[in-house]
């Protein structure tokens, strides 16, 4: 096995970014968070002659239920930025369901718990 050999299949696993986006870049008002819910949406027919290799992997993935953006980059062994873009490109192309994070609830202040709990006290003995 000569040097050129041990090479080959290394170099066949990397490819750019810029090929797997198509050179598309992320939109301005990014949408998706490290925990921004993915999933994937019903089917279409055309969906697996007009999707590439990553795309097709990456809605086969979610198809199963919610990920997380994060968890899909693992998952894809991909960077966030690459992953991001494929998943805006096919969440515009209605192939995926998105579901913000939700907030964080604010903490109920204390002394108004407390008047809550007098007056039922109060009410109810």
């Amino acid at each position: 096995m000569t040097d050129s050999d041990k090479q080959e299949p290394e170099a066949a696993e990397l490819v750019r970014p810029y090929v797997i986006t198509n050179g598309r870049d992320l939109p301005e008002g990014d949408q998706f968070s490290l925990i921004t819910l993915v999933t994937a949406a019903a089917d279409h027919p055309q969906r697996r002659t007009r999707l590439s290799p990553e795309e097709q992997s990456l809605l086969e993935m979610c198809s199963g239920g919610y990920l997380s953006v994060a968890e899909i980059a693992g998952h894809m062994h991909l960077p966030m930025g690459v992953v991001k873009i494929l998943l805006n490109a096919l969440a515009e192309g209605g192939y995926l369901i998105t579901r913000a994070p939700v907030a964080r609830a604010r903490l109920v202040d204390e002394q108004i718990l407390q008047e809550v709990l007098d007056g039922l006290r109060a009410r109810f003995g």
